[in-house]
């Protein structure tokens, strides 16, 4: 195991303080545009924290996702909400509830000890599963242990995140059409900036899909950047055209998940368990796979940001 310096250790333990501060601080605003900023900054920490944890992988999922697209999202919710329910409700909540207070802090000291108890009682050396997944890495198709794991070891937790995914959009557009919006006006800056960052988000993507099978990267998230490419153009007000807002936008929302179950019955039906891939067709069963689903997850994002069904108009 590499030695820690005492700089690292400095550097780590103010990590690990700025983080908790970061938390505490976004729980506990009132205004809930603050709040969602802290949210943002704790994400981009996170990011950091999984890059000193040697989990590169992680690192680009949260920084993307958990900082850059959540944080997109909690924004445009909160550009949708009434104007009381910006920064008042949470006071009038919470304001002179002890109680509240005290069931938050015995439930935080709860899940703190719990986790010191976690850590504190694992084995100094333990391997985990990582002996296991080296030695099979060869049959995987894959070099990257973290591909190996999320696309064939443990395929059905991969094929579970999507089938979520495409679930909590289903729930958006269960709520109706997409809130009518106010003209606005993006300024000449974005204006600018999008036809430069929008194939480069594209180009960064694909190279994070064909990375994934043997570096950091992977379906999530070069999905990730593509959903970031749409919701440039929505900010700028792109919409879609009529013909893409029936089936073919379900078809291309579905058809990772859809590819994903397909191949695993494909490969039942010749004489395998569902989702075990021969090792003569797992490297490009996986990649199959991968490109399908950051189709998915791209277009599924961005029209999680839109807020409603496409194609009908919420008037509010």
């Amino acid at each position: 195991m590499e030695a820690i310096t005492l700089l690292q250790l400095i550097f780590d333990t103010l990590l690990g303080f700025t983080l908790l501060w970061l938390a505490w601080q976004a729980l506990s605003s009132p205004d809930l545009f603050r709040a969602i900023v802290l949210f943002i900054a704790f994400g981009l920490l996170m990011a950091l924290t999984w890059v000193r944890l040697n989990a590169p992988d992680i690192a680009l999922a949260e920084a993307a996702i958990g900082a850059g697209l959540t944080g997109a999202l909690l924004l445009s919710a909160l550009a949708r909400l009434k104007a009381k329910n910006s920064a008042t409700i949470m006071t009038e909540q919470v304001k002179n509830k002890p109680l509240f207070w005290l069931l938050l802090t015995m439930l935080s000291l709860a899940v703190t000890s719990g986790l010191a108890f976690s850590v504190l009682t694992l084995q100094e050396n333990s391997p985990g599963l990582s002996i296991w997944v080296l030695e099979n890495i060869e049959t995987s198709g894959v070099s990257n242990p973290v591909t190996a794991v999320l696309l064939n070891y443990r395929g059905y937790d991969t094929l579970l995140e999507m089938s979520v995914l495409l679930v909590a959009l289903l729930g958006i557009w269960s709520l109706g059409g997409v809130p009518k919006r106010h003209d606005s006006f993006p300024g000449q800056i974005l204006n600018i900036l999008i036809p430069l960052l929008v194939p480069l988000l594209i180009m960064v993507a694909g190279y994070l899909l064909w990375a994934g099978a043997h570096a950091p990267g992977g379906a999530f998230q070069a999905g990730s950047l593509l959903g970031a490419a749409g919701i440039l153009f929505l900010l700028v007000g792109w919409q879609f055209g009529t013909q893409f807002m029936g089936l073919p936008l379900r078809i291309m929302i579905t058809f990772g998940l859809a590819l994903f179950i397909a191949v695993g019955v494909a490969l039942m039906l010749f004489g395998n368990q569902f989702l075990e891939y021969p090792s003569s067709l797992a490297g490009s069963l996986i990649f199959l796979i991968e490109a399908a689903a950051t189709l998915s997850i791209g277009i599924t994002l961005a029209a999680l940001f839109l807020g409603g069904r496409p194609g009908l108009r919420r008037h509010k």
